[in-house]
């Protein structure tokens, strides 16, 4: 398993998710950090980025799921990015935190309610 992982923190994106009909309906923005872990020793060498994986596909990638399809939970949003990443890209593995920034609990004051995920390839 490689050691070396290329990092993405901090994308923002608007998203219809949630389990409420108005968190579907007005949407609102989700934060994203991913980590990928994939040999870079090659393209350390060679510097070139044919040799290892762009990130920004892979920010493409995660641009277009919670840009996409609306889904009940934050599970479900980092399960389908990291269905994607492992699909698409040569990386052994990715970890995911999706949050939902100031979530809507009633009568509370939240930052931020989030989940985190590891999958490797099978």
């Amino acid at each position: 398993m490689p050691s070396d992982r290329i990092i993405l923190s901090g994308m923002q994106f608007y998203g219809f998710h949630g389990a409420n009909a108005e968190e579907k309906a007005l949407g609102q923005t989700y934060v994203v950090n991913m980590a990928v872990e994939v040999d870079l020793a090659i393209s350390g060498q060679t510097d070139q980025l044919g040799d290892t994986v762009s990130y920004t596909h892979l920010y493409r990638a995660v641009k277009a799921v919670v840009e996409g399809e609306s889904q009940n939970l934050l599970e479900g949003i980092a399960q389908s990015i990291a269905e994607r990443i492992l699909d698409d890209y040569a990386v052994e593995s990715v970890q995911l935190t999706v949050k939902k920034p100031h979530p809507p609990i009633k009568g509370s004051v939240v930052n931020y309610a989030a989940v985190e995920i590891y999958r490797t390839r099978a």
